[in-house]
């Protein structure tokens, strides 16, 4: 496997040289943030990532005022006692994308953002998770909630602001390439070996997984 130095001389000689590169990355939100943030806007996010899965993210965007609307402005207390009548209201709500099924991942998930009030609040597990198990995080959310496993649950935390990779094409044929997966991965031992792959690149760039995750997927 490359060294991150390797790794980030291809990316730089592929963007125009480090200032271009540099300029490219994304950063992440410091902990304070991320533990402030409000419950209403984790909820928000989760819908917003499981409605852009599989479904054209412009739509989604464009909507967007709508969604935010019909769902109450996403109050985990409001949304996670939804009821027939209200969730049978959602189904003819054109300014939304009606899909039953995802629909349903929001009271779901605002229970979830609710139980873990017990656990110093979403945005403490969130913030605290060490980034040398980022994979652990993922699980967490993909076991807990609804609909957040997969890219859904890394660009969900992404969005929000939280230090990690998301394994795009790029990143997964980076890693294919230094020998790390052999296939887009699936299993938890394959995970594994993928956050490996990043806490090594990690302690040799003293970046976090954001900026990591960026370069790498910028080197194909």
């Amino acid at each position: 496997m490359r060294s991150f130095d390797q790794i980030y001389a291809i990316a730089a000689e592929r963007k125009g040289g480090d200032a271009a590169l540099e300029a490219l990355l994304q950063h992440p939100e410091p902990a304070e943030k991320l533990t402030q943030l409000a419950e209403d806007r984790y909820l928000s996010m989760m819908t917003r990532c499981v409605f852009q899965a599989g479904f054209n993210w412009q739509v989604i965007e464009n909507k967007w005022a709508g969604f935010e609307t019909a769902f109450k402005g996403f109050d985990p207390g409001k949304c996670s006692m939804m009821d027939d009548e209200w969730f049978d209201a959602l189904l003819t709500d054109k300014g939304i994308v009606r899909n039953g099924p995802k629909i349903r991942t929001v009271p779901e998930n605002a229970a979830m953002i609710l139980e873990m009030r017990k656990e110093g609040g979403i945005g403490r597990i969130v913030a605290d998770w060490p980034d040398t198990d980022y994979v652990g995080l993922l699980e967490m959310f993909k076991t807990r909630g609804a609909r957040l496993g997969g890219a859904t649950g890394m660009y969900f935390l992404r969005f929000v602001g939280r230090s990690g990779f998301v394994l795009s094409r790029d990143v997964v044929a980076r890693l294919v390439a230094e020998g790390v997966i052999d296939k887009t991965p699936t299993s938890k031992g394959a995970m594994r070996k993928v956050q490996e792959a990043f806490n090594t690149w990690a302690s040799q760039s003293g970046r976090s997984l954001t900026e990591i995750s960026r370069v790498v997927a910028m080197s194909l």
